[in-house]
């Protein structure tokens, strides 16, 4: 069952407080987006490292004549090698996906575009200011964050080339 809706009732009062509202909305988004790519980005990279690490440190205990004489650890630096390894492959494929490092850098440069942005229509006496034109430049922001993104992740597989 549907309910039926007037238009007044959905459409919002554009005024300074939405504005506000709107601002303050996408710029919340972009610094928490931010701080999740940014731990995604060090999670990453800690991992990569220790896990580097560790394999190669493995594989050389691993030929040790002691390991090699003894069964159960000889199985064990056998399995846990290429386990070591498939682990650091698979962080290395996500990381290359993601690009956590590159988006945390873009949502930290708008988000503070957006603050500055606001700064500037707070900074702007309130009977100059223009909510149309300032909503049109909040959201044309966030549209060429959002294409810019979306090229950054999918841009970066691997593609048939044209003939």
């Amino acid at each position: 069952m549907t309910k039926d809706v007037k238009v007044e009732e959905q459409t919002p009062v554009i005024d300074e407080k939405y504005v506000l509202d709107r601002y303050k909305g996408a710029i919340n988004y972009y610094w928490g987006a931010s701080s999740a790519n940014k731990r995604a980005y060090k999670r990453s990279r800690s991992w990569t490292i220790i896990l580097g690490a560790l394999v190669t440190l493995v594989s050389s205990i691993a030929s040790a004549t002691f390991i090699e004489s003894n069964n159960f650890l000889n199985t064990f630096f056998a399995i846990a090698t290429p386990m070591i390894a498939a682990l650091l492959t698979i962080i290395n494929g996500f990381a290359q996906s993601f690009h956590w490092g590159a988006t945390w850098r873009d949502m930290v440069v708008n988000a503070s575009r957006l603050e500055k942005e606001r700064d500037r229509f707070l900074a702007t006496k309130t009977e100059e200011r223009d909510f149309q034109k300032e909503l049109d430049l909040l959201n044309s922001m966030v549209v060429e964050e959002t294409r810019s993104f979306f090229r950054r992740v999918l841009d970066s597989e691997v593609r048939p080339k044209e003939e």
